[in-house]
């Protein structure tokens, strides 16, 4: 069945209830059945150079199903069970592949960003307990490799690390000045070090234990999103059987092929992605380890599209950006869908894209907490550009007044609520105290309705607009403003790319708004000229931004979101430091840093004599806190 519309919806849930489906109930179950049905289909593709003709890695689902099956049985021989952590810190590559799935069917798999800093990673390792981490040989122009030997010496109970040495990908010269340049790696824990691959090569090509067949958490996802510091979201295989089974019901066949340059260690890649093509048998193409931000990927993404006769592009807005930059110079007629999602498509972007490309968008949202996916434009009906869609199957929503609790009308702004088989009501974070305030209750009173921190609508045809984050809002003097009605305004002059807005501290209205700004590549535009155009383009004059900046970069997440926490903290700096010398105190900002109770601290240093009470004077008006460097 297609899915054009909520009448679709309605006819799909009204062939049964979610827990009465024939489908897998667990990750190798849903590999399995995949694999009997099109086993000499290509499953997964690795490229690890962007040159369209550069050498690439593919498995079929045969082969795919026997390389988990080892990558398994090495966990459980390394005394992995069921409730026991995996953690990967990769970049992709095909054994990211196999760490995933094979994780989720020995135990827990722990994706983890890369770009996390030692420390972090180590509070990752310690909060999950970690048993088994999976990370890079030690490799020219990465850091990945001593960043993990640090975490570990701080994570006691990693027992085990598999080292994966991406010189398997290279080929003639590179294949042998690498062995002379690789990086030393000084190894300062007590973990056993292995080689990934002598060691499931080891391992037999079927299961070596029992599929329970039962639900329990498989996954471990860190996520902060852009308003604050990582936290542990659990999911269950109900979860990710379901966001797979929505790719395989409602938009891939094993005839398909998505291009996929996200990272691994995000539920867009991991749950949405790899999940649709597990359940589907749709093949799914990794070009090189960084994905987006690989050297020549943007240069040669459509070249790459040709290649592989891609047929769904899977995208983010900062990378269709980026995209827009370059010319269509190759054969793309195999497409059929681009899917963005990760953070909401600006409209004058939007039309761009299609105009530039031909090609038909479909945006989607979706949460790490709802083990992602939770409406999307009907790939067959009508899309609503600027809207995020309609709910999926077996997916409800409420957008709700968190002033009143009250449900909101149509049209009315409130917190998107959600309820589906990726929402396990009361038990999101593994942190009990982080999941007290993010559920509304049911009809039986207990946890039932996951509170997204998103604001949103609903119009009369049932569509979903995301209109901010709930800690995005600006409030100036008492005054909500939506931070995306400035960006989308910004986003109408031909020189900017990419748009953030957030709200400045003010002595007097506790914030104003106040926008950063990335360019188009060889544009040129001043601030003042910026300002002049939000002044004209902003229709709500307590929304006129009282401050401008260009960037060469705005600060991004590994998945293309804008990181307004480093873009809050340029404001603070820049304007504490005005307010500063203002008043003639022998002070400036060090850095400003995030504190879990107090939020963002400014973190002052002395340039002469001066007291508390001058910074006092001087800062006092401001609601953000500030306190002595060191």
């Amino acid at each position: 069945m297609a899915f054009s519309g909520l009448e679709d919806a309605a006819a799909i849930e009204a062939e049964g209830p979610w827990d009465s489906r024939d489908l897998p109930r667990t990750t190798w179950e849903m590999l399995s059945r995949t694999a009997e049905r099109v086993p000499d289909r290509p499953a997964v593709t690795f490229q690890m150079f962007a040159d369209p003709k550069a050498p690439a890695e593919t498995l079929s689902w045969a082969e795919l199903q026997g390389r988990v099956a080892q990558t398994a049985n090495l966990f459980r021989s390394l005394g992995v069970g069921e409730s026991d952590t995996v953690a990967y810190l990769l970049p992709n590559c095909t054994e990211v592949v196999l760490t995933y799935l094979g994780g989720q069917v020995a135990g827990i798999v722990n994706p983890i960003n890369p770009l996390l800093e030692a420390g972090q990673i180590a509070g990752i390792l310690r909060e999950t307990k970690a048993k088994v981490l999976v990370t890079l040989k030690a490799f020219p122009r990465t850091d990945v490799a001593r960043k993990a030997a640090e975490a570990v010496a701080q994570a006691p109970d990693v027992q085990a690390v598999l080292e994966v040495d991406l010189l398997r990908y290279l080929t003639g010269v590179k294949k042998l000045i690498v062995p002379l340049i690789r990086p030393k790696t000084p190894v300062r824990h007590k973990a056993r070090v292995l080689d990934f691959h002598r060691e499931i090569a080891r391992q037999p090509r079927s299961l070596s234990f029992a599929d329970t067949g039962a639900d329990r958490v498989a996954a471990y996802f860190h996520t902060g999103g852009t308003t604050g510091l990582p936290k542990l979201a659990q999911h269950r295989y109900r979860g990710l059987i379901y966001n797979g089974w929505l790719g395989q019901r409602l938009l891939f066949t094993e005839k398909d092929t998505m291009i996929c340059p996200l990272p691994m260690f995000h539920v867009f890649a991991a749950v949405v992605c790899m999940g649709a093509s597990l359940a589907s048998g749709a093949q799914i193409l990794f070009p090189t380890p960084q994905g987006y931000r690989g050297e020549g990927v943007m240069d040669n993404f459509w070249k790459l599209v040709e290649r592989h006769r891609v047929t769904f592009v899977i995208t983010v807005p900062t990378a269709i950006s980026a995209l827009m930059q370059r010319p269509v110079n190759a054969d793309i007629s195999s497409l059929q869908l681009a899917f963005s999602g990760s953070a909401p498509l600006p409209v004058e972007l939007f039309n761009r894209f299609e105009k530039a490309a031909g090609l038909r968008i479909i945006e989607g949202y979706g949460l790490t907490e709802a083990t992602c996916l939770v409406s999307v434009n009907p790939p067959d009906g009508q899309r609503k550009i600027g809207s995020v869609g309609l709910p999926f199957p077996y997916t409800k929503l409420r957008i709700i007044d968190p002033a009143t609790q009250r449900d909101c009308g149509p049209d009315e702004v409130g917190e998107i609520c959600v309820s589906s088989p990726g929402v396990w009501g009361g038990h999101v974070y593994t942190d009990a105290e982080r999941n007290r305030e993010l559920f509304y209750p049911g009809e039986d009173g207990q946890p039932a309705w996951l509170r997204t921190g998103d604001l949103g609508r609903r119009d009369a045809d049932g569509y979903l607009w995301i209109t901010g984050r709930a800690k995005d809002i600006i409030i100036r003097g008492g005054h909500n403003i939506d931070p995306a009605m400035i960006e989308e305004a910004m986003l109408k002059h031909p020189a900017v790319a990419m748009a953030g807005a957030i709200g400045q501290p003010d002595a007097h209205a506790g914030e104003v708004p106040c926008v950063y700004v990335e360019l188009v590549q060889g544009a040129s535009v001043t601030p003042e000229e910026l300002i002049a155009h939000a002044r004209t383009h902003v229709q709500e004059r307590a929304a006129h931004p009282r401050h401008v900046e260009i960037l060469p970069e705005l600060p991004k997440t590994a998945v293309g979101k804008i990181f307004k926490p480093d873009l809050r903290k340029l404001a603070i700096r820049r304007v504490y430091n005005e307010a500063l010398a203002a008043a003639d105190v022998a002070a400036e900002v060090a850095e400003v840093v995030e504190d879990r109770k107090l939020g963002l601290v400014a973190h002052l240093r002395r340039t002469g004599t001066v007291s508390d009470d001058d910074v006092q004077r001087a800062l006092g008006a401001y609601t953000r806190p500030w306190s002595w460097s060191g």
